[in-house]
């Protein structure tokens, strides 16, 4: 039996207090190059894998309602949608919705396990949260950290940090498969820097 995937939490923080969004939105505009490293990542399969597997999204309901209708569902993904009010169904554009976390990662890993290269924890902050707490094999944070103090409403709680560890460049570009930029960039006046986390307990 193949091992299970791993959840990667990848995501964009702005400053000491790590907001990640505000009003639903992201809190800046512009990052082009950084929203295109997010679809690449998210839908890379690694050549180790079936060329059959996808890598599965997961997402909550109000990400899910704040991607433009023309890009959704996020394409060549298994998009996975959360709302306490959902039952197992299939959506009217093929994505998937269930009622927690838990059944997410659970379908991810069982019956659908077979389609799924890696999977991926792509927000809210709830989301993000529970995803972080044991049980659901967290281990590892793709974060692009945006420079300068938006105003943000909804940040990314990283509790027991001291159990993580950044990996170098060559580990990230390894695992993410593709030379990544190194240091610092800028779009549009903002800057950011793409980097690599994983959980070391």
């Amino acid at each position: 039996m193949p091992p299970q995937p791993d959840i990667t939490l990848i995501l964009a923080a702005a400053g000491q207090s790590l907001g990640i969004g505000r009003n639903g939105t992201l809190p800046w505009t512009g990052l082009k190059k950084e929203m295109a490293y997010f679809a690449r990542v998210t839908k890379r399969v690694p050549p180790s894998f079936p060329s059959n597997k996808k890598n599965a999204v997961i997402m909550g309901r109000k990400t899910w309602q704040s991607i433009p209708a023309k890009f959704k569902p996020l394409p060549d993904r298994i998009n996975v949608v959360i709302s306490r009010s959902a039952q197992q169904i299939e959506g009217e554009k093929g994505e998937i919705w269930v009622e927690s976390l838990t059944k997410a990662v659970e379908i991810l890993r069982g019956e659908r396990g077979e389609e799924v290269a890696r999977i991926f924890v792509i927000g809210g902050g709830e989301i993000y949260r529970e995803a972080m707490k044991g049980g659901f094999g967290a281990r590892r944070i793709l974060l692009t950290r945006v420079e300068g103090d938006f105003e943000c409403d909804t940040f990314f709680e990283w509790e027991g940090r001291e159990r993580w560890v950044k990996r170098g460049k060559e580990e990230m570009d390894r695992w993410v498969g593709e030379e990544v930029p190194g240091g610092r960039l800028e779009e549009g006046g903002v800057g950011y820097e793409f980097e690599m986390w994983e959980r070391v307990d």
